[in-house]
Order: C-alpha cells, then sequence, then structure tokens
C-alpha cells in the first residue's frame, strides 16, 4: 500500500458522517495516513453537502432525532474537517471517476441496486472496496463481485453493524474459548417499530400516518427491494454463520407475514436446518419499541445453544449472559471493549490494507456469501410456500 491511502466515497447520503466521524476517531488516536480524494453522488450538490464547511447546501436533517445512538443519528460533518491540504474531487459518475481520480481504495454506500455494479467497476479498477451492508442484491450478484474482487486484485470488505455491537463480538470470544461447546442453535430476533416511523424532523409518527403511507412508500414496494425479511434477514444469518463456525444449513424453510393489501412482508421467520439441529432467524417491522431506544420484547439480538451452555447476546446491551453445565445459572459478563484497530468499519479496513491482515469474519466475503446463500433460499422458500435445499 501507498503511504498514504487515497480514498473515493460513491454515495453521499446520510450514513457518510457516521463513516467521517470514524476517520476522525482515526485521527484522534494517531492514524492519519489517509486521505479523501473523490467524492460521488447522483447530484453535485449531495457530494458539494459534504466537500468543505461553509461551502454547497445546508446539510440534511436527522431522520431519526431521538434515535441518539443509531448511526444515521451522527452530526454532520464535512471532508475538510478531516483534512485542509487534500479537498475532494467532486463527480456524479463513479465511472468517470474510476477513470480519472488519484484513489486506491472504495467506500461504497450506495443503494442495494447499485452495490454490485459499482464495487465490480471499482474491483476490475484493481480497487480495494468497503461495502456497506449488504452484501448484494443476489447470490449471482455477490459472486460476480467475488470474481471481480479475485480477478482486479483488490481486496473486498462488507460491513455488517452488529460486527461493532460489542456484545455481540464478546458473544463470539467466549464461543471461542469454549464457554458453551460446540454452537447447536442460534435463534436471532431483531427489526423496529417500522421504517415510516423514522422520517425526518419527526420524534413520533402516528399511527393513522404510518397506515395512510404505506400503500406509497418505496420500503414496501417489491420491486425496490422492501419488506422485513430483506431489511433484517442479512444481519442474522451473516453473524449467525460466524456463530456457527462458517458451516452453511442443508435446507431453509421460511414463512412470511404482511398487513392487508401490503406487497411485502412485515414478519418473516426462517428456520435453518444444519447438520446439528435448527436454528431461528426472525425479522420483524412492528416491535412494540426501537431496540436503539427501548429493547422490545421479544428483545433484539441473539440466543445461542450449544452442547454444554447457552449464551444470550442482545444489541446494545452492557452484559452478555451464559449458563453452563458447571454453573447452571444464568450469570452475567461485562462485554468486551473493542480496541483500535478493531473498533469501527473504517479503521478496521484500512489496517488489513496496511497489513495484510485477514478481516473479521462477518466482513469476508467468503463467509458473507454463506449468508446470501440462506437469503435467496429463503425468498424463495417464501415464494413457494415449501422448503428448499440450500441454493448454491
Amino acid at each position: 500500500m501507498p503511504d498514504v491511502i487515497k480514498i473515493a466515497v460513491v454515495g453521499c447520503a446520510r450514513i457518510l458522517p457516521a463513516h467521517l466521524r470514524g476517520l476522525k476517531e482515526l485521527q484522534e488516536k494517531g492514524f492519519d495516513n489517509w486521505r479523501i480524494t473523490a467524492l460521488v453522488a447522483r447530484k453535485i450538490e449531495d457530494a458539494q453537502m459534504f466537500r468543505k464547511r461553509g461551502e454547497g447546501p445546508p446539510p440534511r436533517p436527522s431522520t431519526i432525532r431521538y434515535a441518539l445512538t443509531d448511526p444515521l443519528n451522527a452530526p454532520h460533518m464535512y471532508v475538510s474537517d478531516l483534512h485542509t491540504d487534500v479537498l475532494p474531487e467532486l463527480y456524479t459518475d463513479w465511472r468517470e471517476m474510476l477513470r480519472t481520480a488519484d484513489v486506491d481504495a472504495v467506500l461504497n454506500l450506495t443503494t442495494l441496486s447499485l452495490h454490485h455494479t459499482v464495487t465490480i467497476d471499482a474491483l476490475n479498477a484493481g480497487k480495494h472496496v468497503l461495502v456497506e451492508k449488504p452484501f448484494a442484491h443476489s447470490l449471482e450478484g455477490a459472486d460476480r463481485m467475488i470474481a471481480a474482487m479475485a480477478k482486479g486484485g483488490g481486496r473486498m470488505v462488507i460491513n455488517w453493524p452488529l460486527v461493532w455491537y460489542p456484545s455481540h463480538r464478546t458473544a463470539k470470544r467466549l464461543l471461542d474459548e469454549g464457554a458453551i461447546g460446540e454452537v447447536l442453535e442460534v435463534h436471532f430476533y431483531d427489526g423496529n417499530r417500522g421504517p415510516l416511523y423514522h422520517l425526518a424532523d419527526k420524534v413520533e409518527v402516528t399511527e393513522e400516518e404510518v397506515r395512510r403511507e404505506k400503500p406509497h412508500s418505496w420500503w414496501y414496494k417489491k420491486a425496490s427491494g422492501g419488506g422485513s425479511l430483506l431489511d433484517y434477514l442479512g444481519y442474522g444469518v451473516t453473524i449467525g454463520t460466524w456463530y456457527h463456525g462458517g458451516r452453511a444449513p442443508l435446507e431453509v424453510t421460511t414463512t412470511v407475514w404482511g398487513g392487508e393489501g401490503l406487497e411485502v412482508d412485515e414478519h418473516s421467520v426462517t428456520v435453518c436446518r444444519y447438520a446439528c439441529g435448527l436454528s431461528k432467524y426472525e425479522t420483524r417491522w412492528g416491535t412494540f419499541t426501537d431496540p436503539w431506544v427501548t429493547q422490545p420484547q421479544p428483545k433484539c439480538g441473539f440466543v445461542l445453544v450449544g452442547t454444554d451452555g447457552t449464551l444470550s447476546s442482545y444489541d446494545y446491551e452492557p452484559v452478555v449472559r451464559v449458563q453452563t453445565r458447571k454453573r447452571r445459572e444464568i450469570h452475567e459478563i461485562p462485554v468486551d471493549t473493542l480496541q483500535a484497530p478493531h473498533h469501527n468499519p473504517i479503521h478496521h479496513f484500512l489496517h488489513c490494507l496496511e497489513t495484510g491482515e485477514p478481516v473479521i469474519g462477518p466482513l469476508d466475503p467468503k463467509l458473507c456469501r454463506v449468508g446470501q446463500q440462506i437469503v435467496d433460499s429463503a425468498v424463495l422458500s417464501a415464494q413457494e410456500k415449501r422448503t428448499v435445499k440450500l441454493l448454491q
């Protein structure tokens, strides 16, 4: 790698400030061997919004003001807040950027429909790519991305935000230490009250407003990839594959439910049959509360069952809970403090580029492919209302 890693950001929207804050953390820890040299957005004004403080249109308001811990609530930042010796060139076409900009790595923050296209073009150009979740729109798209990585020589990393929750990382450490023996079952439940409760500038949205908007929102359109299954299942099955040690299930059974007149699901349950037993992955738009504000019941997170015990790891909680054959009562273990450079996605990505170290499991395309196999199989199972063999 060069002495200074030059980064292009493709997709300038509300998630970008979270990554800029991650880069700011790197600077504060003494890691300053990178520069953002290009910003790409559909509209030049969107790129200008992040280039330099005092220039461009005003920042967009937060989408969920009351969810202070959500990445979409990261305060607005500008590239000029990070460095002023180099300011990024602005583009509306990522292909032109790849042809003309001085770039080593690409941060792909585009919508799911563009994930594979932008990533493949960047990999074919020999760039390294950090892709914001989910991995791909389909298993075919994922395989094309993996093939481009092998051909172009760059590295590809997929960012699943659950990896940066201390509870879930602590759970993996305990699994690796043999705390509950071999994992037999993974139980996952996650979701939120529903995407329409999180509109810009609205602290609360009434049930009637949500009901009226559902038939018109892209979140509830099949052609746009809407629904709780596609929104959340990738998280569960990718982290679940990590907990399972990389093993894939043999077959998948999924059933879904959606409100009257909706094109997509608001609730899905996926049961995967492994050689060692069954695991369940459940997604829900319609939890009683949003987990980043107040954990609902069921709680959002994971429960793991092993040959010698059980372990629960819930989103945002400061402890994990364990029971073992030697200590059958449930006891709490404080979560680990995540240490640099393995505490946020951008630092981990840049560190692995510099050192050649492998990335954390769920960020690895090989493991993510198993998750994509399960998601595609779940969609097929729900459509055909039958159990299906894991798609290959």
